[in-house]
C-alpha cells in the first residue's frame, strides 16, 4: 500500500502499453540501482545501460544489474551506440551472443553516430528480432548538423519503416541534454508544430520521445496527457516524473487530461 494511495491518480499496471518511462543508467552501482527499484521500480518500464558504459564494467556486475532490474519487472536494454560500435567493427553477431549471455532482453538499433544506410539498419532490426531480442530503434543524428539534414516526412518515413521491420518502440532522438536536437530547439523548448506533424501522420502510441528535462515531461504531460511515452529520464528524476504524470506537482495539479 502507498503510503496516501487514496490521493493516487489510476495508472496502467506494468507491463504497460502507455504511458512508458525509460530511465537512463549511466553507470550506476548495483547496490544504488537496487535502492532505486526498491523506492521507485513501479514507475520504471525500460532501463537503458547509456552508450557504451557497460563495456567498461565487469560482465558479472552487468549481469546482476539485468538480473535485478528484471526481477522489478523493467526491461534492461542496450544503448543504440553500442549496437553502432559492434556493427562498424563488424562485431554484431558476437554483440548480440554476449547480450544473451548477460541476460538482456532487449536492444537498442540506432545510427546517430556513425553512417549506415536505412536498409541495412532495418536488415539489423530484422536480425536482433529474429535472434530473440525486443528492439527499440531510434530515429536521428547525434550531430545537431546532420540531424537537420533530416526532413520530418523523411524521419516519419524512417519510423515506420522500423516500425514495420520490428521494433516495438521507435525513439525520437533528443540525447542526454535535449537541446538543439531533434524535436527540440537550442534552449530546449519543444517544436510544437513539428511534433503535431509527426503525431497527425504517426502513431504516437509507438513513439518514445526522449525528454530528459522537467520543463520538456511537462509540455508532454500537459500536450498528450500522463500517457505519454518518456525517455532518457534521469535516474534521479524517477520519482520526479511519476508526481508529474499523477498530477501530484504543482506544474500538472488539476491539469491531467
Amino acid at each position: 500500500m502507498k503510503a496516501f494511495d487514496f490521493l493516487l491518480t489510476k495508472r496502467e499496471e506494468k507491463p504497460r502499453s502507455h504511458g512508458i518511462t525509460m530511465v537512463l543508467d549511466k553507470g550506476l552501482g548495483l547496490s544504488t540501482a537496487e535502492s532505486l527499484m526498491d523506492i521507485s521500480g513501479d514507475y520504471v518500464d525500460y532501463l537503458k545501460f547509456g552508450w557504451g558504459t557497460s563495456i567498461i564494467h565487469d560482465a558479472e556486475i552487468i549481469k546482476a544489474k539485468v538480473e535485478m532490474y528484471k526481477s522489478h519487472n523493467v526491461t534492461p536494454y542496450t544503448g543504440g551506440t553500442l549496437f553502432e560500435l559492434a556493427y562498424m567493427n563488424d562485431k554484431l553477431d558476437d554483440f548480440f551472443n554476449r547480450a544473451h549471455e548477460l541476460g538482456f532482453p532487449a536492444i537498442e538499433v540506432s545510427d546517430g553516430s556513425i553512417n549506415l544506410s536505412h536498409d541495412e539498419k532495418l536488415k539489423s532490426i530484422r536480425k536482433a528480432k529474429k535472434d530473440g531480442f525486443e528492439v527499440l530503434s531510434e530515429v536521428g543524428k547525434k550531430d545537431p548538423n546532420l540531424d537537420k539534414e533530416l526532413s520530418l516526412d523523411e524521419r516519419i518515413s524512417y519510423m515506420q519503416s522500423e516500425l514495420d521491420a520490428g521494433s516495438s518502440l521507435i525513439i525520437v532522438e533528443a540525447r542526454e541534454g535535449g537541446k538543439n536536437i531533434g524535436i527540440f530547439d537550442a534552449s530546449g523548448n519543444a517544436k510544437e508544430d513539428e511534433i503535431d506533424y509527426i503525431l497527425d501522420r504517426f502513431d504516437g502510441d509507438r513513439i518514445l520521445w526522449e525528454a530528459p528535462n522537467k520543463d520538456q515531461q511537462v509540455f508532454f504531460i500537459l500536450k498528450l496527457g500522463n500517457t505519454v511515452n518518456l525517455g532518457n529520464v534521469s535516474s534521479d528524476d524517477i520519482t520526479s516524473l511519476e508526481t508529474l504524470r499523477q498530477g501530484l506537482r504543482g506544474d500538472t495539479v488539476g491539469k491531467i487530461i
